[in-house]
């Protein structure tokens, strides 16, 4: 956890810029359509997270879909896997084939598919796809669970946990603030019940 800091790529990207040169440990970056992201940003930030061996965690959104590499883990849901694919997605099995195709594309090591009240589809850049259900007891409203996946997943990756036991902490932050109404806040402890409730 040492020297560890957060950014998300919101309003001002710029300044993600900025702090990636400036030293930052682990950048998150979050595209919310605003059009604050742009390739011409994007290129050189995860360019040099590259070449510094800084690792990556990307929420996207499909209009710049191609220019999200590299990066270390990319977290799309059904919806923007099916739409970067250009196909309709009706199975698990095409689901599958979908994500498949999108870390193809960006040449991604890990890809995570989140699924909303079906959990999570974590796709390796080899070997078999890990499904994890979902923890979520009552849900009340998703707003910011897709924040709270990327937080969460960047800050446990931070932390040294493996991939797997980051995408597991993630979906019970997600799960936790689903059961409450608006965007919520995740505590610690929260986080922590949840997993030590976990059967």
């Amino acid at each position: 956890m040492k020297n560890l800091k957060y950014v998300a790529f919101t309003g001002l990207a710029i300044a993600v810029a900025i702090v990636i040169y400036a030293g930052i440990d682990f950048p998150p970056a979050r595209d919310d359509a605003s059009g604050a992201i742009a390739p011409a940003l994007l290129k050189p930030v995860l360019d040099e997270a590259s070449r510094r061996r800084i690792p990556v965690v990307v929420d996207p959104k499909t209009r710049l879909v191609d220019h999200y590499r590299p990066a270390t883990v990319v977290t799309p849901n059904a919806r923007e896997t099916a739409e970067a694919w250009g196909k309709p997605v009706r199975t698990d099995a095409d689901l599958e084939a979908a994500g498949r195709a999108l870390q193809e594309r960006l040449g991604a090591p890990w890809l995570l598919i989140t699924r909303g009240e079906r959990g999570m589809l974590l796709l390796p850049g080899e070997g078999d796809p890990v499904a994890v259900p979902a923890r979520a007891r009552e849900v009340f409203d998703v707003s910011g669970a897709g924040d709270t996946v990327v937080a969460t997943l960047a800050l446990a990756l931070a932390a040294g946990a493996s991939m797997v036991e980051a995408v597991v902490l993630a979906n019970h932050a997600a799960g936790v603030v689903v059961g409450k109404l608006g965007t919520a806040a995740l505590s610690p402890e929260e986080l922590l019940d949840s997993v030590g409730g976990e059967d």
